[in-house]
């Protein structure tokens, strides 16, 4: 019963050290993050965006009295290099959004999908890749490290209300007549082929 006891409390003392060299280390987020992404492989986590097309075509189809949710572009932002921008320089295209930050496990779980549909799509869609880390710099330290290249940005405003979100990642699409199509919260796939025929139907 001892040596029993005593494996017990090696093995949970292995797993203390192991747990507590991760989190000093702060790899704790991309190895949780890792994990994650075996869930969204399942694709459950997906936005239903077959469906939220057929309910666009159907307001299309029908003079239905609700318009559309316009977006709101009064957004300032902060390049990787430090230059102010705004939402509203990129009116006219259609925008993929995505809060962000490199201690969320969520956001670096989805972050691989993001960045192949950046380099498929990146010419047509426009990316905004909006870091709520509180030092800037850790991002972009991520993103060089991961090889990435996405574009990245730190709000320079306070967020407009209809993006304020209790959760990240949370993700936004607008169309390119300036109407908000998708908001996702949490974590997807988004290196589909169904969400880049959504996003090429927002054109």
């Amino acid at each position: 019963m001892d040596k029993k006891k005593k494996k017990t409390w090696i093995q949970y003392g292995v797993f203390a050290i192991i747990a507590i060299t991760l989190y000093v280390t702060g790899l704790h987020t991309e190895v949780i993050g890792f994990a994650q992404r075996g869930l969204l492989a399942t694709g459950l986590m997906n936005p239903d965006v077959e469906e939220i097309a057929q309910v666009r075509k159907d307001e299309n189809e029908t003079a239905t009295i609700q318009k559309p949710t316009k977006a709101d572009f009064n957004l300032k932002l902060i390049d990787s290099d430090g230059n102010i921008t705004s939402l509203e320089s990129l009116k006219g295209k259609v925008i993929f959004m995505n809060f962000w930050a490199t201690w969320c496990p969520p956001c670096i779980a989805e972050m691989p999908s993001i960045d192949k549909l950046h380099d498929e799509m990146g010419d047509e869609v426009a990316f905004v890749m909006l870091s709520l880390d509180q030092d800037f710099e850790l991002a972009k330290a991520f993103d060089k490290r991961k090889g990435y290249n996405l574009p990245i940005y730190a709000p320079a405003s306070n967020l407009p209300s209809m993006y304020e979100s209790s959760a990240i990642p949370t993700t936004y699409v607008i169309d390119a007549d300036g109407n908000l199509a998708l908001t996702h919260k949490g974590m997807a796939d988004y290196n589909s082929d169904e969400f880049k025929k959504f996003l090429n139907s927002l054109k």
